[in-house]
């Protein structure tokens, strides 16, 4: 039990640090806006807009992020029922928070999961080394934006970006697999 009260007393410095440390202007402006792709409406219009304007083995690639982006959401909901942790604005004072907080429970990260659901298989797929750290840039954006906005720990952001990349490095590979992208 002793851990687990050392482990909570870390994620909060951790968390404390990432929320305060980019409550200044432009790095609010960044972050507020940045978060978005991570959200509902931005992954799945993203997506299908993929599937819809590409072919070949691009499209391909955005079949396994749909298919990802479907899978990581289904689990996310279902942790979310079972683990209903609320979020750090409940819980914590003196934390800079978004004047649009949410109320659904706070683990796993939804928008950590969806970006990295989404970006992973186009990270596997890409060309260039540049493009793929452009990516892996945007989706660890998302991922730190929910810290700094006040809506997730630490852990809740670890977890989504784990499943989010389970899911699309699982969904490349099967779709690799049996349509053959790289």
């Amino acid at each position: 039990m002793r851990y687990v009260h050392v482990l909570q007393e870390i994620e909060l410095k951790v968390f404390h640090t990432i929320n305060r440390s980019y409550n200044r202007k432009m790095a609010n402006r960044y972050f507020s806006f940045i978060t978005h792709l991570g959200g509902a409406i931005f992954s799945i219009v993203a997506v299908f807009a993929m599937l819809i304007f590409s072919n070949g083995t691009l499209q391909l690639t955005a079949t396994a992020s749909a298919i990802s982006l479907t899978v990581s959401h289904v689990i996310v909901q279902l942790v979310k029922r079972f683990f209903p942790r609320k979020r750090p604005y409940i819980v914590l004072n003196e934390i800079y928070v978004t004047n649009k907080p949410l109320k659904d429970p706070s683990f796993p990260s939804g928008h950590s999961t969806a970006i990295f659901s989404v970006l992973i298989p186009f990270v596997l797929y890409s060309p260039t080394f540049l493009f793929s750290m452009i990516l892996l840039f945007l989706a660890f954006s998302v991922a730190i934006s929910r810290i700094v906005l006040g809506l997730h720990y630490p852990s809740d952001v670890l977890a989504g970006i784990l499943l989010g990349s389970f899911t699309g490095y699982l969904s490349f590979v099967l779709i690799n697999q049996y349509f053959i992208i790289i």
